[in-house]
């Protein structure tokens, strides 16, 4: 069988056109393409056991799979792989999507946060998929924390920004906490906390915790440990993933083990799990990747294609992606250029706000 790179260019014009095909078909319609189905629209005017024969030859090569004895044939991940890096024909961003993308980031609210939610909300409407963005780290000095018990095994860090931003982040607290020992926990960090960003504080905390263990009682300074771990966990924790449109998902879902996949699916966005590797997807190069099936680390067990981009900020610094889930029968050729434009809008909104 011929290495991956060499199937596509050592393909006659019909194996090609009947290939293509039989992929624009199933992009379209989700369904086999049958040869009598595709006689009627080739360029050249073969008989449809001739097609029959040319599509065993593809199957054979690993981009055609049969779903039932007798049916049309419908691509693999490796044939939608190959179609996507060597025929797939990109379209333009069209006017109206332009428009719907554009509206959300426009008028005078100051406020980013609800400007993403509603990109992304956009962004799934106009996609018909799931839409992820992947918000940075908010970087401002801190002006106060406080700890708020909630139950005996969930606490609220409140941080507050010098910029007016504020975050409230749930964890689980060490067992045997007070409000004596909470007040304290957060009368220490503000005292070092002034002027510094998150990323400071957890570097100093470090430092300070162990050389001034005296001044703090033990129940505090396991708090102030813990809520550490809460704060800068391996980059995770401080990213905000924004997801939009689950609804599409479950609409493009037919037999019971396709909605299975993306109950599972659902179960990996609400744990936000892996969250950091989605970042690293787009850190290989800044322009925007396809992910199939089982090519998709992140949601291997969905059965679904990502199609994501990084955004940069105005040093030209990654700090975020923006990506659309769907099924793998996708309409990659108008969701590239759509996902390609919102990545931009979002940079630009990141950095007129800096």
């Amino acid at each position: 069988m011929p290495e991956k790179e060499n199937i596509l260019s050592e393909m006659n014009d019909r194996s090609r056109e009947v290939f293509r095909r039989v992929v624009e078909g199933y992009l379209e319609t989700g369904a086999p393409m049958g040869s009598r189905t595709l006689t009627r629209n080739l360029s050249e005017k073969v008989s449809a056991a001739t097609i029959r024969n040319t599509m065993q030859d593809l199957e054979y090569l690993g981009l055609l799979d049969s779903p039932h004895v007798s049916a049309g044939r419908i691509p693999t991940e490796l044939g939608l792989r190959m179609f996507v890096d060597g025929l797939l024909e990109v379209g333009d961003l069209t006017i109206s999507d332009r428009a719907k993308l554009d509206a959300t980031v426009g008028g005078n609210d100051s406020d980013v946060s609800k400007k993403l939610d509603r990109l992304g909300s956009a962004l799934s409407g106009v996609t018909h998929g799931a839409s992820l963005v992947l918000t940075p780290k908010h970087e401002a000095p801190i002006r106060h924390i406080e700890f708020v018990s909630l139950s005996p095994g969930r606490a609220l860090v409140v941080l507050v920004f010098a910029d007016g931003h504020v975050e409230n982040r749930i964890f689980t607290p060490p067992p045997g906490q007070t409000p004596s020992s909470m007040r304290e926990a957060a009368n220490f960090l503000n005292a070092l906390a002034e002027g510094k960003t998150v990323s400071d504080l957890k570097r100093l905390m470090e430092t300070e915790v162990s050389t001034r263990r005296q001044e703090i009682d033990k129940l505090a300074q396991e708090l102030i440990e813990s809520g550490a771990a809460i704060w800068e966990n391996e980059g995770a924790d401080t990213e905000r993933l924004i997801v939009r449109g689950r609804s599409h998902l479950l609409d493009a879902g037919g037999e019971s083990e396709e909605l299975e996949r993306i109950r599972n699916l659902f179960d990996d966005l609400e744990r936000k799990r892996d969250i950091a590797e989605f970042l690293e997807l787009t850190e290989e190069g800044d322009g925007v990747r396809i992910f199939i099936g089982s090519e998709n680390k992140l949601f291997s067990l969905s059965g679904s294609s990502l199609v994501v981009s990084p955004y940069m900020n105005a040093d030209r610094k990654i700090i975020g992606a923006v990506g659309v889930i769907g099924p793998t029968r996708l309409n990659y050729g108008r969701i590239v250029p759509i996902v390609d434009y919102t990545a931009q809008l979002v940079g630009k909104l990141i950095s007129d706000q800096a």
